[in-house]
This record gives structure tokens, sequence and C-alpha cells, in this order.
């Protein structure tokens, strides 16, 4: 189903990166876990490998490699091998990107150097507990005060909001026009920013999530990205890549519950045959096969389309959809075929199942992904008439 899609080039740099996960990430697994994050050597070791932040270009010490299927490999390899709650996407595809393309010179020489490295952790700073996909209704102040901004208010549900050393905080530069927000560089340390607790969470146990407080901190205008009225638009244009993220992430995670399922069918026995024996099991698994393929094709085209600069919005937003949703159909699928079994935390089916709930929450709801993929076709109620056809 993949043919074509990667070459040669990408199987070595797979290999690789699968022995970087199976030998310095998975074996922690079980001990972030409990301790609710990441070790923060992990992001040192992954630096170490060239495995971070790899599009950044080779002045600020990254390779300058910006095919996207790399990435997707990284994304694959570590939730098969290594720790999903290791959120390297995030700050290698995520955030980073913010610096590189709205930074300026001294910015850029600044934060991504030690990004590359793995010395310094991002996190992005949105939502907030009565904003999360509506931005515009963002409480969060940035005032203009010269030579600095002065930013107050909260943020909630922070990945990396532990562990984290700078953030990317949107916050509204105009109280009068809600769509007019600014993008402002948080560092560790700084006056009146503090970390609340970090916030159980239903999975993903091993990924650090954290409230953030802004009292009073003094932003220096050195640490705004960007023009600070157009912080909105440039969210809106670095969603695109944050939902493809996502649907690379959700495909593989259906792969790897599909792999451990079949193997968990074909051993266990019940009646005197297994469990793969029975006519219903069996087609469970076929209708499962034929949601991941279709999945995996739309992925891979999108990636390709990413890399050539022609993935929309709403294109990524569809490919978010289905794949969250295959995501969640899966897990519940192959919990119910693991049994008794697959109510067990020991058993990676279980945690797996956990895991995807929020797939179809965070980077964008599913009511919201149909909403953006509804009015590309032009069913749009902001407009009183006219008519759109299909993308």
């Amino acid at each position: 189903m993949r043919q074509g899609h990667f070459d040669e080039d990408h199987d070595i740099f797979r290999d690789s990166a699968r022995r970087f996960y199976r030998n310095e990430i998975g074996p922690h697994s079980e001990e972030w876990r409990a301790r609710g994050q990441v070790d923060r050597e992990a992001y040192r070791k992954a630096g170490e490998q060239g495995l971070l932040c790899m599009f950044v270009d080779p002045a600020y010490g990254g390779a300058g490699v910006t095919d996207f299927r790399y990435d997707q490999i990284l994304i694959e390899e570590n939730h098969r091998y290594g720790d999903p709650g290791f959120f390297q996407h995030l700050h290698s595809r995520l955030v980073a990107p913010y610096i590189a393309v709205l930074g300026t010179e001294e910015q850029k020489q600044r934060f991504l150097p030690p990004c590359v490295r793995g010395e310094t952790i991002l996190g992005i700073a949105m939502t907030e507990t009565g904003a999360g996909s509506d931005l515009a209704g963002m409480r969060c102040r940035a005032e203009d005060r010269g030579d600095h901004f002065l930013l107050n208010g909260q943020k909630t549900y922070i990945s990396n909001g532990i562990i984290g050393d700078v953030f990317v905080v949107a916050a509204r530069t105009n109280p009068s026009v809600p769509r007019q927000i600014g993008l402002f560089v948080v560092e560790r340390g700084m006056e009146g920013f503090s970390r609340g607790r970090r916030l159980k969470k239903m999975g993903l146990e091993s990924q650090d999530t954290a409230e953030l407080f802004f009292e009073n901190v003094r932003v220096p205008k050195a640490n705004v990205l960007g023009d600070p009225a157009r912080g909105f638009y440039y969210l809106m244009q670095f969603l695109a890549e944050e939902r493809l993220l996502g649907a690379c992430t959700y495909v593989a995670n259906c792969q790897i519950a599909f792999d451990i399922t079949l193997d968990f069918i074909r051993e266990r026995r019940m009646f005197g045959q297994t469990v793969a024996d029975f006519q219903v099991n069996r087609f469970k698994m076929a209708d499962m096969r034929m949601q991941i393929d279709v999945a995996q094709v739309f992925v891979d085209k999108c990636v390709l389309k990413h890399n050539d600069g022609q993935l929309t919005a709403d294109m990524a937003a569809r490919a978010k959809l289905f794949t969250s949703e295959v995501e969640g159909y899966v897990m519940d699928e192959c919990v119910q075929l693991h049994g008794g079994a697959g109510y067990m935390d020991e058993y990676p089916i279980s945690r797996m199942y956990r895991n995807a709930r929020i797939s179809r929450i965070y980077a964008g709801t599913s009511e919201v992904m149909r909403e953006i993929i509804a009015r590309s076709i032009g069913l749009d109620p902001r407009r009183k008439s006219g008519s759109g056809t299909a993308s």
C-alpha cells in the first residue's frame, strides 16, 4: 500500500531511528508513566542523534531536511518502540517552526541551536479553560508598554508544561478586537511566570500536561514573534501541519493495535480453537484492515502534498478527522478482541485505548474538523447566498 512513498534512504533512516527508540526510549516507558513525565535526558539523546528539528537550517545547527516523511518515520517508530508520551513531534515540528519561520535572525540564533541539541524543550500555550478551538475567546492579555509587553493570564492543558523551557504563548493584544493576537516567547525563569499542578489524565500518563500562569510577566520586544497583531493568522497558518502530525500518529497507532491484536487472537484459544478461527472475528479484522489501509494511503498522500507546499487546511482537517475516528474504532474493536485481557493495564492495548481518546479532541475536535470541511465545500452558514463546489 505504501509503494513509492518511501525510498531506500528513508528505510535506512528508519532502521537507525528504530534502534534509538528501542534502546533509549522504550526501556524507560514504565518509569516515565509512573513519574508522570519523560526524562529531559531523552531530548538531549535525541538531539545527539540528530532527530530533533531536522528541518532547521544548518546555520542554526539543524540538518536542513525538510522532507516530512522523515518526521513521519519518527512518529511511527516512537509509537511502536518508544513512548507515546515522548512528544518529540510537538517540540520539533509543531513549536520550532514558529521560531524558524516567524523569528528574527537574532531569535533564530538564540533559540534554535539549543532546541536542535535537545537542551531547550519547547511547548506552545494556546488553550484556556474557555478558549480551545475558539481562539477568539482567549482572555490572556499582552499590553504594549513600550520596550516590552506585560503578559497576564493563564493557560491550561499545556503539553510539556512541566519540563518545557520555552513556550510560544498566544495572547490578545487589543481587548476590543477578538482576533488581534500576538505570539510571545516566554522563557523558564521569567519573573511572574509559574506552573501549576501536573494534570492527571485518562491516558498519555508520561506526557506532562500542566497549567501555566502569567502574572505581570515582562516580555521584551526581542521575544515577540512576527507582528503582534497577526498572531491569529500565524496560528491558522501552522495548524495544517499540526493536524497532519496528528493524522500520522493516529494511523500509526491503528497499525500497531492491529498487529498486536492479530498476534493475540492467533494464540488465544476458546472452545478448542483460536479466537481468530471464529468468522465474526475474522470479519472484524478484515474491516479494520480495510479502514487502516484507506487511512494510510490518504495520510501518505497528504504528506507528499505537504512536501510540495500544497496541503490545504481543509485537506489536513479531513485527514485529522478520518484518522482519529478510525483510531477510536480500531482501539475499541481491538480491546473487545482481547476480551478481559484488554481491560488490564499490563496489556498494551489497554493503554493505547485510553491514549486514543484525546485524538478526537486536541488539535481541533472532530466537530470543528467537520465544520472546516463543510465550509470548504461551500456550506458556510455565514454566507447568505452563493454555492460552492467540492474540492
